[in-house]
This record gives C-alpha cells, sequence and structure tokens, in this order.
C-alpha cells in the first residue's frame, strides 16, 4: 500500500493527536518496508527469519509513535534505519546467548568409574555425531576455526552454527551422562 504525500501528511498530524486509525494505517503503510529489510537479511532457518519479521514490525510500530515529522525528514529513511538496527541488534543478543566452548571441567564427570562400561569418553561422543553437527564440532573444537568464518565456509548463518554447536555440546553431554551447566 502506498501513501499520497498528502493523505500522509495528514495521517501524521491525525496521529500526533492520538487517533489509533491514523496510526494504524502508517503501520500497514510501511509495512512492505519490514518485509524488504528482513528479505536483505539471508538465513537459511525459517524460524529465524520470522523473528526477523516480527522484531522488524516491531521497530516499525516503534518508530511510528516516536516519529517527529516536524523535522521535516522522511519517514521511510527513519524507520529503515530502527527497522534495520533493532533486526542487527535482535540477531546480535541471539548470537550472544550461544555458549561458549565447553570447558575442561563439564568434560569430566564426578562419578566416573574407570571399570564402568557405560562411560563413554568424549572422541567417543563427538565420533557419534553426524552430519552438519560433527562437521561444526569438528571446525570450532579440533580446527580452531571461529564460529563466523565456519558459517561462511559452510553457506549457514552464524546464528545457525551456534544452534548446532549448542545441539551437539547437548548430545555430548546427554551420552557422557552430565548435567547441563547453568545459563547454557
Amino acid at each position: 500500500m502506498s501513501l499520497e504525500p498528502e493523505r500522509e501528511r495528514e495521517l501524521w498530524k491525525l496521529c500526533a493527536y492520538g487517533d489509533i486509525g491514523a496510526r494504524e494505517e502508517l503501520i500497514v503503510a510501511y509495512r512492505p518496508l519490514v518485509f524488504w529489510i528482513a528479505g536483505k537479511i539471508h538465513v537459511n532457518d525459517t524460524e529465524l527469519k520470522q523473528d526477523i519479521i516480527q522484531e522488524g514490525m516491531l521497530a516499525l510500530i516503534r518508530a511510528v509513535d516516536k516519529f517527529e515529522p516536524e523535522r521535516e525528514f522522511k519517514f521511510s529513511t527513519y524507520a529503515y534505519h530502527k527497522i534495520h538496527g533493532q533486526i542487527i541488534n535482535m540477531l546480535e543478543r541471539s548470537e550472544k546467548k550461544a555458549p561458549l566452548p565447553v570447558p575442561d571441567e563439564w568434560l569430566v564427570s564426578e562419578n566416573y568409574d574407570e571399570g564402568e562400561d557405560e562411560w563413554l569418553d568424549v572422541s567417543q561422543s563427538i565420533s557419534k555425531l553426524e552430519g552438519r553437527e560433527a562437521e561444526i564440532v569438528t571446525a570450532l573444537f579440533f580446527e580452531g576455526k571461529k564460529p563466523k568464518d565456519v558459517a561462511s565456509e559452510k553457506k549457514l548463518d552464524v546464528s545457525h552454527v551456534y544452534r548446532l554447536r549448542r545441539t551437539a555440546i547437548a548430545k555430548i553431554r546427554g551420552w557422557l551422562g552430565l548435567q547441563a551447566a547453568k545459563g547454557v
């Protein structure tokens, strides 16, 4: 939906007086901007793409609520920077939730008895990983590569690399009979 400049000015005036209908019309009119920006961010994960769009919509709503038309800036430029910035911040926050490499003390069971047949050592556990998880763990822990570099090499989004690492670590810990550490 495209707004005529005259209609847009009228909507901003109405919005300044608290007109909810005008606010909603502005949000709907600029909604394609969110989808366009989200489309420029390449991710392979459908759920993450939905999160990006949702974050972009929240940013658009905030931009409509905080925009000051009397400053004579174009709303599309203002909204673009708000939407793009909030999406990038969301992606950075989600990457920071990913765990750091596994500390050595997590890999040692306090109940380890050398005579137990059920005990699997770390290398056996890692060898049980399959597909992308195995590739990611090998690249990160054995080859010492950074998640960003692995993502580039494998043509994956870096957040997907973190998720694969997190899943692999959880499997390994499960096979070793270790409890998950708090905050991970």
